[in-house]
């Protein structure tokens, strides 16, 4: 059994230097094309996304799956409800894989596997208690009435009896889920049945829920900036979180953002292309409003380097386009200062000027945030407030996603 790339013990590994970054954001801007009656409406089926993590990729090694693993991912809620159900992916598997049992609890606490007495649900797939998931396919669980915290954690268990694989998974948690290899334990309350560690998340791609009052879900399409890459361990302080926090207790916020993820090009573990997987890991969410576009760092820093901004710009353009067909608002957000970054040269910083001054004055987006003015240096606009700097020059630390997330009007998203 080869874990040791995936579930790994301990906590080396909590200040992540993740070599790109995409980004994600909304400040007023240019005219609406989305018709207010679409944007403004409760989604039909009352279901609201209150979490999310893109499928990146097939965890390497794991041909054979985790035969008989019972995975309990954390997750963090956005939204509360009172009855709740379980996006799995299957997206990047080649044989089928069966869930033999999957369950949703609320964790007693933070970073705890340990279950909140009498919150533990069986989740049914169309009335069943196992499903089988093609290979490239995601699955929805049938709701399960249970009062879900806003902004709490839940316990997402997923037990696989037989082989399959390679395992879908997020790459960058920034915090802890647990496992066991000892067979089905998703129903277990207790912590002392999930020994080891994972910093990762498997199978799970999303959690929906229904309660009163809720109109919607917001969601962030973006890279390693998005993701939180570099933020405090375990803290929830990526910028959509603290976005979680301050906006209406009315809407969830998903996040959609992978570490590395490009608009025009695939990258291993940095998942397919933001044009590629725009239908699954946005469109498709439950009960969307809004679609925050912060992408393009990764393009213009990455090997191969895209210079040319007219292409960047293209793929922006096809996101708002597609997103506007579906009926929701989307905001533009500006590519955040690199220099001091190691693949920096002024010639491609001449791109990132470029690709912001389509974002800032295209009529194409409903709106735009302007992530590059709030946390550029005034001194050197090339450069992050070193106060917003994690300290490799790319990525915000807390402190910057902190800024990230006041920049975000929240009109915009009601």
């Amino acid at each position: 059994m080869r874990s040791n790339r995936v579930f790994r013990s301990g906590r080396s590994g909590k200040r992540l230097l993740v070599a790109a970054v995409l980004l994600l954001g909304v400040v007023p801007g240019a005219a609406a094309a989305a018709p207010a009656d679409q944007v403004e409406s409760v989604t039909t089926s009352g279901w609201v996304g209150t979490w999310a993590a893109a499928p990146a990729a097939g965890v390497a090694g794991t041909d054979n799956g985790y035969p008989n693993f019972s995975i309990r991912n954390i997750v963090h809620t956005s939204a509360g409800g009172h009855e709740v159900r379980v996006r799995l992916s299957n997206a990047f598997g080649r044989t089928p894989v069966l869930f033999g049992r999957v369950t949703v609890a609320v964790a007693a606490g933070p970073d705890t596997p340990q279950a909140v007495p009498g919150t533990m649900r069986t989740l049914t797939f169309g009335g069943d208690g196992e499903i089988t998931v093609p290979p490239g396919a995601d699955v929805v669980s049938d709701g399960a009435a249970l009062n879900v915290p806003r902004d709490g954690d839940l316990l997402v268990t997923t037990y696989t009896p037989t082989p399959s694989g390679p395992v879908t998974h997020h790459p960058l948690a920034m915090q802890n889920s647990y496992f066991t290899r000892d067979g089905d334990k998703a129903a277990d309350e207790s912590a002392a049945a999930f020994p080891e560690r994972t910093a990762v998340w498997h199978y799970v791609s999303g959690v929906d829920v229904r309660g009163h009052g809720l109109r919607g879900s917001v969601v962030a399409i973006g890279d390693s900036i998005t993701d939180g890459a570099n933020s405090t361990w375990g803290a929830n302080l990526r910028w959509p979180d603290q976005l979680a926090d301050k906006i209406s207790r009315h809407l969830g916020v998903l996040n959609a953002g992978i570490s590395g993820n490009r608009l025009l090009l695939d990258g291993g573990n940095y998942g397919v292309n933001a044009l590629a997987r725009l239908d699954r890991d946005v469109l498709s969410q439950s009960g969307v409003r809004t679609a925050i576009v912060f992408e393009g760092i990764n393009d213009i820093q990455q090997t191969p380097h895209q210079a040319d901004p007219g292409k960047i710009i293209s793929a922006l353009k096809q996101i708002a386009t597609r997103a506007h067909d579906r009926g929701l608002r989307v905001l533009g957000a500006t590519i955040t200062p690199w220099k001091g970054w190691r693949s920096y040269t002024p010639e491609l910083e001449e791109t990132r000027q470029a690709v912001n001054r389509f974002t800032r004055t295209s009529r194409l987006f409903d709106g735009y945030i302007d992530f590059d003015a709030v946390i550029r240096d005034p001194a050197e606009p090339q450069r992050m407030k070193p106060e917003y700097d994690s300290g490799d020059h790319l990525h915000p630390g807390d402190k910057g996603f902190t800024a990230m997330a006041d920049a975000v009007p929240l009109p915009r998203l009601r």
